[in-house]
């Protein structure tokens, strides 16, 4: 059975899908190893908290019923944390969720999304899909360029993303910087303030999207995602926090019961314990020094300084090479390819065991290639 290329959407015609990290039991499966360890897709390398698990395995017992199409209690959750109205709470499947619903309730042909490049890919697939064009900017030391960002904003503009701490490569904008940024954008413009690795960062310069340029009063949606730090990854939880408006013609867009009953008890059992995010928080900065040290004991320097969960560095060459050669030793990195970095590598923080079996695969990878 065949179809006509007329038979698809032409706008998504020279899309590429998005494409996940090698899943650990694929590779056992192809190459028969038995220990495998995963560093791509920029999990967390703990697992939900406690009250998570308890509060997920109550809501299971219920899950011949639908979920609460409006996620009433996670919202007004997380409106009273952020000190903003239930209604300028969006939730969806994962901040990726909210990107998609955005592109789909704001983007015609003819509209111009603009953003730094390499970043995450969601940013151009939604807006293909919508027909609009993506218009990437280059970063700047691997950094999003905010002045260049400005400059290519035109009146067809209605969307900027600014990934912040950017995705792939970790990196982060200053808060003078992203200040200077929201006193210049023209008004007809929506910035997207992806905050998705927020609860890593200890640096005071990093500044609170929602609660300094939301709340501020600057025209900004702000992202923010249960996968990462709260270990909900499997559950695909995230929201944001934006003008009402904006969350009203989200929600005209959003699949019904799209954030499973699970992934929302689940979501709300782990706010508020912040104890637990400082536990984790430190830990991941101690990973992403011996991380980063590990790399450039062989030979990678990592972009930097990185703030995230994971590492990026420069392969000097096609980083599907290396990820091939690693694949075969049982480790999976991310080749960013997908990413708009055809020679980057991404490289999550895992545990200590974790980081001493990718150091003894580099050693053994790059040895027989230099041979």
């Amino acid at each position: 059975m065949t179809f006509p290329e007329s038979f698809f959407r032409r706008s998504t015609r020279e899309l590429v899908p998005y494409e996940p990290g090698k899943p650990v039991e694929e590779v056992q499966r192809e190459l028969g190893i038995e220990r495998v360890v995963k560093f791509a897709s920029n999990e967390g390398s703990f697992g939900p908290f406690p009250a998570a698990l308890e509060a997920m395995a109550r809501a299971a017992l219920e899950l011949n019923r639908y979920p609460d199409g409006g996620a009433w209690a996670l919202r007004n959750a997380l409106a009273e944390r952020h000190g903003v109205r239930l209604e300028e709470v969006a939730v969806g499947a994962g901040a990726d969720g909210v990107i998609d619903c955005l592109a789909q309730a704001v983007l015609d042909e003819g509209d111009d999304v603009v953003l730094g490049w390499p970043s995450f890919p969601s940013y151009v697939i939604d807006a293909v899909k919508c027909g609009a064009t993506p218009v990437r900017v280059p970063l700047r030391d691997h950094r999003y360029d905010l002045d260049a960002l400005l400059d290519a904003v035109t009146p067809r503009t209605k969307l900027v993303f600014l990934c912040h701490p950017n995705n792939p490569t970790g990196t982060s904008n200053s808060r003078a910087e992203v200040d200077a940024y929201f006193e210049r954008v023209p008004d007809h413009v929506l910035t997207v303030l992806d905050q998705a690795y927020r609860e890593y960062i200890d640096d005071p310069d990093y500044p609170d999207g929602i609660e300094e340029y939301f709340r501020g009063g600057r025209r900004v949606i702000v992202l923010r995602t249960f996968s990462k730090i709260y270990g909900l990854a499997g559950l695909r939880v995230g929201y944001g926090v934006g003008p009402a408006e904006v969350v009203t013609e989200i929600a005209k867009v959003r699949r019904a019961f799209d954030v499973a009953t699970t992934a929302q008890a689940g979501a709300l059992a782990s706010l508020g314990d912040e104890q637990e995010l400082e536990r984790r928080r430190a830990a991941n900065a101690a990973g992403r020094v011996q991380l980063e040290r590990i790399l450039r004991s062989h030979g990678f320097e990592p972009a930097g300084p990185a703030v995230a969960n994971f590492v990026y560095a420069e392969t000097g060459g096609d980083c599907r090479v290396l990820f091939d050669q690693l694949l075969r030793e049982g480790v999976i990195i991310r080749p960013c390819t997908g990413f708009g970095a055809s020679g980057g590598i991404r490289v999550t923080i895992g545990t200590p065991e974790e980081h001493e079996l990718l150091d003894a695969a580099l050693g053994r990878v790059l040895v027989a290639a230099s041979s």
